[in-house]
This record gives C-alpha cells, sequence and structure tokens, in this order.
C-alpha cells in the first residue's frame, strides 16, 4: 500500500513547469465553438480557491474562443448527499470540486461514475507536479481504497486543521499565545471560562465537531494507527487508547464549558460567522477559511498555529476537480483543470490565503501567508498529514456528525458512541474482503 512520504506541498515547485507543459493539444479550437463548460464548486467568491478559480475561468474564456464556462456555486453538504445521484443522469456537471476520500471519491470511482484521469495526468504532468504525499486522494483502487490504482481526481491545493484565534481576547485575558502543549491550551480555555466566555467556536451539525474529537485522537496515535484507520493498513480497536480519548476528552470539553451544549446544531458557516464576527476566541477548522478570514475580519488581531503537541493533524490535498464519466465535454474538463496548475493561478491562490501545490515560494508576498504555508510545510516534513475522520467509509460523514452530536448534548456515552462508528467502519472493511 501505499506510504506517505514527507514531502512539502511547495517543494515541488521547482518542477512545476518542467512537467507541466499542457498538452500537446492546442486548447479550444475550432470545434469548440458553441460549447458550454458547466462547473460547480462550494467555494465562497472571497476564499482563496474561490479568487484563483474565478481568475482560471477568465484565463479559460480567453483562451477557448466561443465557449462559455457555466459556473453553479453549490454547497458542500448539498454535493456530499446528491453526488452518486446526480452523477449518474444526464444533469451531471461537466466537472465539479468533490471531497476526497475512500468514503467520497473513492466511492464514486468504484460506482464507475467518475473518468479516469490517468492518461491525461501523464500527458499533462500533473503527476510531475503532485507531490506523493498530494497524490494518496487522487489515486483509487478497485475496492475504491485511495493510494493507489487510477487517478479519478486532481487536487490543485492543499489544506490542514489548525487553530485560529483571536490575539485581542487572548492577551485582554493574560493569556501567552500560541501554546504549544496541549496542557497549555486547555489551560488558555479555563481563563476563558472563568471569565465567562466559552471559548471555541463549533459547527456540531456538519464537519467541524469531529475534526476537534479526531485532533484529540491524533495526539495518542502515530503513523500506524493512522494507516489502519484510513488506508486499511491493520485492525483499528474503537476502543483503544486513540479514540476513547478523542471521544472522551471531547466529552469533557463540553462538560467544562471549551464547547457550548447548543453547537449540536449549529452548522459550520455560522460557526465561522460567530468566530469572525468576535464571539469566541477560538476556532479549530481547515485552511480553507484562512483567506475568507483575511479579507473579512477587520475588528480584531487574530493568528493561527498548528494543533499544540500534536505530530499529526487532519490534512491532505485539497477537493479534488473530478469529471463525471457523464460529462459531456471531458476535453474542456481536463483543459480547465490544467489552467488551475498554471503558475499564476497556484501564486493567486498562494497570495489570497491558500496552500498551493506548485507555485513559486518567492512570489507569495504576504506573511501571514506565508506562514500559513510554512505550517503545512512542517506538517508535509514531518509525515504528519493523517486525511479526516470521515473518510475511510461510505456514509461515514453522517455517522461522525451524529456521534459528536450525542457527545455533545449528553445523550450517549463515549463509548456508545465509539461503539456507533465501530459498526459500519467493520462493515465496509468486510465488504471490501478486509
Amino acid at each position: 500500500m501505499f506510504k506517505l512520504r514527507a514531502v512539502a506541498a511547495l517543494a515541488v515547485a521547482a518542477l512545476a513547469l518542467a512537467g507541466c507543459g499542457g498538452g500537446s493539444d492546442e486548447p479550444g479550437g475550432s470545434s469548440a465553438e458553441g460549447r458550454t463548460l458547466t462547473l460547480w464548486h462550494y467555494e465562497t467568491a472571497n476564499s482563496a480557491m474561490g479568487v484563483a478559480w474565478a481568475e482560471a475561468i477568465k484565463q479559460f474564456e480567453a483562451t477557448h474562443p466561443g465557449v462559455k464556462v457555466k459556473f453553479e456555486e453549490k454547497g458542500f453538504e448539498q454535493i456530499q448527499k446528491t453526488a452518486s445521484m446526480v452523477l449518474n443522469s444526464d444533469q451531471a456537471p461537466d466537472i465539479l470540486e468533490y471531497n476526497k476520500g475512500n468514503a467520497t471519491a473513492g466511492l464514486l470511482s468504484k460506482q464507475g461514475l467518475l473518468t479516469d484521469l490517468s492518461a491525461e495526468a501523464t500527458k499533462r504532468g500533473w503527476d510531475q507536479l503532485l507531490s506523493p504525499s498530494l497524490q494518496t486522494t487522487a489515486k483509487y483502487d478497485e475496492r475504491g481504497i485511495m493510494g493507489s490504482g487510477n487517478w479519478y481526481g486532481v487536487p490543485n491545493y492543499a489544506e490542514y486543521v489548525m487553530v485560529y484565534y483571536n490575539k485581542d481576547m487572548f492577551e485582554k485575558q493574560g493569556i501567552t499565545a500560541p501554546p504549544t502543549t496541549l496542557d497549555e491550551f486547555t489551560a488558555a480555555m479555563d481563563k476563558f471560562v472563568k471569565a465567562g466566555i466559552t471559548p471555541i467556536s463549533v459547527g456540531g451539525a456538519e464537519y467541524p465537531a469531529q475534526q476537534i474529537m479526531y485532533q484529540l485522537a491524533l495526539s495518542k496515535a502515530n503513523r500506524q494507527w493512522v494507516d489502519a484507520f484510513q488506508l486499511y493498513k491493520g485492525k483499528v480497536d474503537f476502543h483503544g487508547p486513540e479514540l476513547t480519548f478523542g471521544a472522551q476528552t471531547f466529552a469533557d470539553w463540553v462538560k467544562k464549558g471549551y464547547i457550548a451544549k447548543d453547537s449540536a446544531g449549529i452548522k459550520a458557516e455560522d460557526m465561522g460567522l460567530a468566530f469572525m464576527s468576535g464571539k469566541f476566541p477560538i476556532m479549530v477548522s481547515g485552511s480553507w477559511w484562512y483567506g475568507r478570514i483575511a479579507d473579512e475580519v477587520k475588528d480584531f488581531e487574530w493568528g493561527t498555529f498548528l494543533w499544540p503537541g500534536n505530530q499529526f493533524s487532519a490534512g491532505s490535498s485539497g477537493n479534488l476537480w473530478v469529471v463525471p464519466e457523464q460529462s459531456k465535454n471531458k476535453d474542456l474538463a481536463y483543459d480547465f483543470i490544467d489552467i488551475t496548475m498554471k503558475k499564476d493561478i497556484q501564486n493567486k491562490l498562494g497570495n489570497a490565503g491558500g496552500v498551493p501545490v506548485a507555485a513559486d515560494p518567492a512570489a507569495i508576498s504576504d506573511e501571514k501567508n506565508k506562514e500559513l504555508i510554512d505550517n503545512f510545510n512542517k506538517l508535509a516534513a514531518q509525515d504528519g498529514l493523517a486525511f479526516y475522520p470521515d473518510w475511510p467509509a461510505p456514509g461515514y460523514y453522517d455517522v461522525m456528525v451524529a456521534g459528536v452530536q450525542e457527545l455533545i448534548n449528553g445523550s450517549k456515552e463515549p463509548s456508545a458512541v465509539l461503539d456507533e462508528l465501530a459498526q459500519p467502519y467493520n462493515d465496509n472493511l468486510a465488504d471490501i474482503g478486509g
């Protein structure tokens, strides 16, 4: 099976244009006249990806005379829940952003709903632009398990989970930031609670809460455990020290007041808005928020730090460009992916607060953006990318959301929640012959 290697995202920059090339065919051409490329993604306009991809659309239309891009913004949850049905119909777009991992892109590849991009990846040099660790989520075997097999998606950015914090609120409470250990982190949160402030803005109705539980589990994990859980390279004990610590500590954090008891019904968007409005000093979420926070937060100083004390963090390549098997304009979809991998688009993504995979490091001018990229490189260099907790099995996202909601509202004990997480995981392992 595939072994992650410590290769930083921007370390491939030197190879970037050597392998890129964009293929031998001239983009567009007379056959493209009057055609429409239908594109779906769920990034906001002022996010780093939204900014970069808007420019990519402009470049695509400029280099493909007579072709229009019909962009449709979709919600993450909307695509997550309807992809199998829509992509198996004549309503499928030509290209879309889709979640990576066994339970999502892997499942669709196994169902025959995604186009095999292996030949294009070689022809256009995408395989040279992406480091081995970032290619993990692009490839899926016949079982739909990531890390080997054919290319079914192409990421043009990377991402990881970090801690966003309100520097002004930390300073007001006399808290030294950033904390470097979990004990220092919890001591900081204790100070906020004593001051009557709930420390962490949490969205328990969607992905963010489960990522906190996973970060806690990863504090007790090693690479062997991560590969067993994510890549089925060994048996996972759901009542072992990793997940037990994650679930029990998460429940304790609710009891201690670090996490609000009403957060089980909060969506990710509302979590982010609450942090950006200054209501909470901390938000644990991904680098996909970075550009938006940089753009929208004007009333306080903010910063980020890696989860204190961990070697591992939730993170990977970014979401994938996938081409549905039902796409009517696959050649145009390949051209669009190629444009998003160009150095000027990658530089734009980096300067807008994203983590590019093939940018020129010297072209990233903002110091905070450099810190964002440097922290990702640090994780990659220490083999610290641990993917995401909902990836291993189809339908696992909803199982994870329900589990952490039960921990937040106290309706089930951590051990019972871990039993709920174990069942579908082990069922899927049996289904794929594990």
